[in-house]
């Protein structure tokens, strides 16, 4: 099913029409001589319109290259930096922005990320319109198949207005390529009521979650979007849903959406979610099928992996900007005997895969053995002790992801991980929260148990019983710091610290709090406002 999808996915870009919309102007972009009336002539064809929205995704939603929710999620949190490395990575200022809360509405970056986000809007609503206007009797399809689709691509759509909400907050609403032109802001709570009608609607008639539909806009899926929204209502809309996201939580800890394999499961360990062979994995509820048989690889290195020195490291082919680092605060937020700290992260001597030879740096540490330091200064000058700062890092700065392993250059699977969107262990931690939050922010057993039970694997046997939470100890503090060491790398938590009142008031590593309520918005961006006169500007900008 992997490689089917996948493949049918790379057939349909040569022949399918592409539409480019954008809330400012919605216009087609015709990049194929194949109009809409000659292609969907088959039931496969239908599945490849559908498909492509959803594969576009991953430019702005998976850590693969692009400047879209993903950096700006991570960039802007407390786990995750782009500093400046010597002559490398100062780009303009662009990740100091980032970092320091200091962005304006001109970001080139930002500018990307809307692109690409309405993008994917345009391609939904263009094989919503063409599908819906299909004579189904003819290329043998039935009334039921077009509608299950649709409503896939509803709640695709929604999920988009989710996560572009999540950004900006207050953003037109676009059911139809060019039509109008230049749409309107609307209130966020506008936005917010139509993704709820949205998923409302159209989630409980997907099908299954199963072994069979991997990838596909499916219950489990559908109900961990809904799930999400109700957390951060009252964040987002000042109407708390706790109960409404229990609900949902329920529909999928139960099983009652489906699951690979039966109902949802945890993985046993930290690490066989995020390995190459993840693709079937029971704790996965909605994933990205990657694969580099098929051709559409997973490729975080330009974003996580260091200089091309990596490649003898971990024996693979692919080496990477050297960009993003662990911000040493988050590293420090783990316990020393926290397996995550060992697994997660390349830290430390680096040596040649399977040896005890050092592997040599190349920049400030030219033909010096490489150590990964837990700190942002300038080491090789002789600073061992300041706090350092973004315009300070070496080749060798921070901590560095490991979450994903894409296994050797000749392992049979090699490369061929999926990017997991949501998985139960989230659904875990939203019920608990919506559980604590209704409880005056105390933790009950109810969702301590969540909690340790996703927490447990992190830990020896020996190294449990003094590492498990109890009610006293599960704190809504502690909560957001679980979140973080559980969730890192995952593009979450910028989201997390702003339900949690922290995202403009917290200080970490050297940034320093703004404690301005308008940088919980990003600004419009400003070519956007000069396209469409009807677009209005976020607070504060």
């Amino acid at each position: 099913m992997k490689k089917l999808n996948i493949l049918s996915f790379l057939t349909s870009i040569c022949v399918l029409l592409i539409v480019s919309a954008s809330c400012t102007n919605l216009d087609e972009s015709i990049y194929s001589q194949i109009k809409s009336e000659n292609f969907y002539k088959n039931k496969l064809e239908v599945n490849q319109a559908a498909l492509r929205p959803f594969t576009h995704m991953q430019a702005w939603l998976a850590p693969t290259g692009n400047n879209g929710h993903y950096y700006h999620s991570e960039l802007s949190s407390d786990q995750i930096a782009w500093p400046q490395k010597g002559r490398h990575g100062y780009d303009g200022g662009d990740h100091f922005r980032q970092h320091y809360h200091t962005w304006t509405s001109n970001e080139s970056r930002m500018r990307g990320g809307w692109s690409l986000m309405w993008t994917g809007v345009g391609y939904v609503n263009n094989a919503i319109a063409d599908i819906s206007a299909l004579n189904v009797e003819e290329i043998g399809m039935t009334e039921e198949e077009r509608t299950e689709v649709v409503n896939q691509l509803k709640v695709l759509r929604a999920f988009h207005y989710l996560k572009i909400m999540d950004l900006w907050g207050n953003v037109p609403i676009a059911t139809a390529v060019a039509d109008p032109v230049n749409p309107e802001t609307k209130s966020r709570a506008e936005v917010f009521d139509f993704v709820k009608t949205e998923l409302e609607e159209n989630v409980p008639t997907l099908p299954l979650t199963t072994s069979a539909n991997i990838g596909q806009i499916s219950q489990a899926a559908g109900y961990a979007m809904l799930a999400e929204l109700y957390l951060n209502a009252e964040k987002w809309v000042g109407t708390a849903m706790w109960d409404e996201c229990i609900a949902a939580s329920d529909k999928i800890i139960s099983g009652e959406a489906g699951g690979i394999g039966g109902a949802p499961s945890l993985s046993p360990d930290i690490n066989s979610l995020y390995s190459n062979t993840n693709s079937a994995n029971p704790e996965s509820l909605f994933q990205f099928q990657f694969s580099r048989k098929a051709g559409f690889t997973f490729d975080w290195g330009g974003f996580y992996m260091g200089y091309d020195n990596i490649k003898d490291v971990l024996k693979v082919g692919y080496g990477g900007w050297n960009a993003f680092v662990v911000i040493p605060t988050a590293f420090d937020a783990y316990a020393e005997n926290d397996l995550r700290k060992k697994d997660w992260f390349l830290f430390g001597p680096q040596y040649k895969f399977g040896t005890t030879t050092p592997v040599l740096g190349t920049e400030e540490y030219d033909g010096k053995p490489f150590v990964y330091v837990n700190s942002i200064r300038r080491e090789s000058e002789g600073d061992l002790t300041s706090e350092g700062s973004m315009a300070e890092g070496e080749e060798n700065s921070g901590a560095r992801f490991n979450k994903y392993k894409s296994g050797t250059l000749d392992d049979a699977n090699y490369q061929e991980n999926d990017y997991i969107i949501y998985r139960l262990t989230e659904i875990y931690f939203n019920k608990a929260e919506a559980i604590m939050r209704k409880n005056g922010g105390s933790a009950n057993a109810e969702a301590v148990t969540l909690i340790n039970d996703s927490r447990k694997r992190s830990f020896s046997a020996a190294d449990w019983p003094a590492a498990q939470y109890n009610t006293s100890t599960l704190t809504l503090d502690e909560l957001l710091a679980e979140r973080g060491r559980e969730f890192i790398f995952e593009g979450k938590r910028r989201t997390d610290l702003i339900r949690f009142g922290k995202f403009t008031t917290a200080a970490w590593w050297d940034h320093v709090p703004t404690n301005d309520p308008n940088r919980e918005l990003y600004a419009i961006p400003l070519n956007q406002l000069s396209i469409n006169p009807n677009l209005k500007q976020n607070p504060g900008y």
